[in-house]
């Protein structure tokens, strides 16, 4: 079981409303990157919460809505393929973080974030590589990051068949590269993704 040993860290600087932030779908060919903010009571844990990479898809959606019944906060956000394209992925994967840190309905005064960057955060934040699968917090904003976009997915593979989204959620498949062979770029790929793949 995962520990709130960041959490309480910072709480005993002074932070009362802690969010732990994470995003998914960086690496894909096509879709959006999406960003979860999750605020949690230190009271709360749950057995099975571990980085989403760690879960199968039936318990990370039984995770997501244990989460949403009991998070002080969450709230989730996006950066568009478009955004993507013009920015690059790593300022995209920013914006949404940042966009999903901007609209919890509580205020949060701290962030604890997956990675190894922070940039332009609306509150103070610091980078905890791996911290998915250390803290609380962040393991669960990369559920509701991961579930929320793999459901977006599903949407999008309805969309545009043709590229069966719905099985590989946007990563370079070997299905999903003779897809884009075959029938090119659709409207939610990600150019600058696809030079390697198109010439």
């Amino acid at each position: 079981m995962l520990e709130y040993k960041w959490e309480n860290e910072y709480r005993a600087k002074g932070y009362s409303m802690i969010c732990g932030v994470d995003e998914a779908g960086r690496g894909c060919l096509c879709g959006p990157v999406c960003a979860a903010a999750v605020v949690l009571p230190t009271d709360w844990n749950h057995p099975l919460l571990n980085d989403s990479k760690k879960i199968s898809p039936k318990r990370r959606d039984q995770l997501f809505d244990e989460i949403i019944a009991h998070a002080l906060a969450y709230s989730i956000g996006w950066g568009s393929v478009e955004e993507i394209d013009e920015l690059n992925i790593l300022n995209a994967a920013m914006l949404a973080m940042r966009r999903a840190i901007e609209g919890l309905p509580q205020k949060a005064d701290f962030a604890l974030v997956d990675g190894n960057v922070v940039r332009d955060f609306p509150v103070p934040a610091v980078a905890i590589v791996g911290g998915d699968g250390v803290s609380p917090s962040i393991a669960a904003a990369s559920i509701l990051a991961k579930v929320s976009r793999d459901r977006l997915c599903e949407e999008l593979d309805v969309q545009y068949p043709e590229y069966k989204i719905a099985g590989h959620k946007g990563y370079g498949t070997k299905v999903h590269r003779e897809a884009l062979l075959t029938y090119g770029p659709s409207p939610c790929h990600r150019r600058t993704f696809l030079k390697k793949i198109l010439g």
